[in-house]
């Protein structure tokens, strides 16, 4: 699942525009991202825990030469998962269904009973499958005789 795909599930979850989801999605994860780069944790409950961690200056090798290489001090991002997020991931525990949203209906008005029409359906668009890179097999070598 990409962040298209995230998006397009909890619009259709929550009834909401694509639009009005891509912004929240978008501005929680730009939140996420400078709450974290200041030093700060962000724990979601029920979810993880998102924090900097501090990689020390360290002395490594270069593997084709051989030579000692000083690799300097680096600060990641680093994600630790929840224990109930862990209990859904092993199958110990179910997800609940997702919650529907019940649209409200208007109020009940005396109308004229409505026409039936052919109504007239356009086929379904199917989502573009992604294909996987053609992968060339190398050239066969063959041993040339004289």
């Amino acid at each position: 699942m990409n962040k298209q795909d995230l998006i397009e599930a909890v619009s259709t979850q929550l009834g909401h525009s694509k639009r009005d989801v891509t912004d929240v999605v978008e501005a929680t994860l730009n939140e996420l991202k400078r709450a974290v780069s200041r030093g700060e944790k962000v724990a979601l409950s029920g979810f993880g825990v998102f924090e900097r961690a501090q990689r020390n200056a360290r002395m490594g090798r270069n593997p084709q030469t051989g030579e000692a290489v000083k690799i300097s001090a680096t600060k990641l991002p680093k994600f630790r998962a929840g224990a109930e997020f862990k209990a859904v991931v092993s199958g110990a525990k179910k997800m609940a269904a997702p919650a529907k949203k019940a649209a409200a209906k208007p109020a009940a008005k005396k109308a004229a009973p409505a026409k039936k029409a052919a109504a007239k359906k356009a086929p379904a668009k199917k989502a573009p499958t992604k294909k996987a890179a053609a992968k060339k097999a190398p050239a066969k070598k063959g041993a040339a005789r004289k």
